[in-house]
């Protein structure tokens, strides 16, 4: 597990695209949006295929990103960037939805499975490790027969809406206990 104050990069998974912009399934994009506010962070880059920018964290920089690709191939643009950055597995926290969890629960967790997550899947292939930190935004199960991808992708509105932006917040708090 890393120490405290070790992580580099915090990438959210999402979709780009201004479609998937407030869906469950981009709730790791969400989670570092609200990092990059809190730490005034103003201009976005692209950067070894992710959208990147940099916040000083206790005198450190830490690389915000979020990878360009499709959730499916997250991987790809991550090991780019850590590669270019010279950034190991262990330096890396990844934020993404999680369809195991309650909606609006929010829990760390260091390497182990990967619950059918393809983004998480695309990771640990390029990796070559499932050895990264994660902060899992639980999303809960889809009602009834809905299926999973029209759930994480169905567009949020109103109290939805709201209720998703209060659980990234939340996600970003618990970012930020593991990086100072």
């Amino acid at each position: 597990m890393p120490d405290k104050g070790s992580i580099r990069i915090v990438c959210g998974l999402g979709n780009p695209g201004e479609q998937y912009a407030l869906t469950r399934h981009n709730a790791g994009f969400c989670t570092v949006d609200v990092l990059a506010e809190r730490y005034g962070a103003r201009y976005w880059k692209s950067q070894a295929g992710c959208l990147t920018t940099t916040v000083r964290v206790d005198g450190q920089d830490v690389f915000l990103a979020k990878p360009q690709g499709y959730m499916n191939t997250s991987g790809g643009p991550l090991s780019k960037l850590m590669r270019e950055l010279r950034v190991q597995p262990e330096a890396v926290l990844v934020v993404h939805d999680e369809v195991d969890l309650p909606a609006g629960e929010v829990r760390y967790k260091f390497g182990g499975g990967l619950n059918a997550h393809n983004g998480l899947r695309s990771i640990k292939a390029k990796l070559g490790t499932a050895d990264f930190a994660r902060v899992r935004v639980g999303i809960g199960r889809p009602p009834g027969k809905m299926s999973v991808a029209d759930w994480a992708l169905r567009k949020l509105k109103g109290t939805f809406a709201d209720d998703f932006a209060v659980t990234c917040a939340h996600a970003a708090d618990v970012v930020e206990e593991h990086l100072g």
